[in-house]
C-alpha cells in the first residue's frame, strides 16, 4: 500500500513538472514529454522493478518447489516399484 502511495505521489509531481514545462513561455510540448518520460516513467519503472525483485524470487522458488512436488508425488518416502512390467514368456 505504501508503494502505491509513493508511485502516485511521484507521478503527481512529475505531471506538474511537465505541465509547468509545457505552459512556460520558454518551454515546449517536446520538453514536457521528455520531462514526463525521463523524470517519471523511466525512474519509476526501474525502482518498481528493483523493489519487486524479492516477490519475483519467492514466486520462482514456489513454482520450482511445486514442479518438484509434481515430478515426485510421494516425495521419496516410498520405494519405487518396477517401472517396466516383466515380459510374459509363452510356453
Amino acid at each position: 500500500m505504501t508503494r502505491l502511495l509513493v508511485v502516485v505521489a511521484w507521478l503527481y509531481v512529475v505531471v506538474l513538472m511537465a505541465v509547468a514545462e509545457a505552459t512556460s513561455p520558454s518551454g515546449s510540448l517536446l520538453g514536457a514529454f521528455f520531462t514526463l518520460l525521463l523524470y517519471g516513467a523511466m525512474p519509476l519503472a526501474i525502482v518498481l522493478y528493483l523493489l519487486g525483485t524479492p516477490a519475483r524470487r519467492a514466486r520462482r522458488r514456489r513454482a520450482e518447489s511445486a514442479d518438484r512436488t509434481l515430478a515426485d508425488p510421494d516425495r521419496g518416502r516410498h520405494a519405487a516399484g518396477d517401472a517396466v512390467a516383466p515380459e510374459r514368456e509363452e510356453p
